[in-house]
């Protein structure tokens, strides 16, 4: 079974699966391009962490930052890769969407890696099925040739 729970990114249970996200992103993305945050990072103030269990083993995690505009940037959504390939990146980004919603965020922002960058075809594949549209650079960010910028605009919860 599936669970998602609110979560420290700095616990010691979830390091491997924080320090896999992070392998991962200086693998695929030139460093002065990276923009992935270390568990001290996802555990500082405003952003929420949550990770992705099944049974009690933790197989992802995803989080978000709120921003001053009134949106809020998806973060360190990973999968490791035992788990791929079973929708859970999906399952993530619905349980971010439906959270943003219920608290009244006007928008998902998020930062992923250019189409030149390989290790981020299946993640832009994705947001592109999720509704998620391609966009300038969203808030703290610069122009960047190795960033591809995506939003998806949120009704209000009903």
């Amino acid at each position: 079974m599936i669970e998602i729970r609110e979560a420290d990114p700095t616990s010691n249970a979830l390091r491997p699966l924080v320090e896999a996200h992070f392998a991962h992103s200086e693998a695929a993305c030139p460093a002065e391009s990276n923009h992935t945050m270390d568990s001290g990072a996802l555990a500082g103030p405003g952003i929420r962490f949550w990770a992705l269990y099944e049974g009690e083993q933790p197989m992802g995690c995803g989080a978000l930052k709120t921003l001053p505009d009134g949106t809020a940037e998806v973060k360190s959504v990973h999968i490791l890769a035992q788990a791929r390939g079973r929708g859970l990146a999906r399952v993530m980004m619905d349980h971010l969407a439906v959270l943003a919603r219920e608290e009244g965020i006007s928008a998902l922002v998020l930062e992923t890696g250019a189409a030149h960058l390989t290790g981020y075809d299946a993640a832009r594949k994705l947001y592109e099925a999720l509704g998620y549209s391609y966009c300038g650079p969203i808030f703290g960010y610069d122009d960047d040739p190795n960033s591809a910028f995506m939003r998806l605009a949120l009704e209000p919860a009903g």
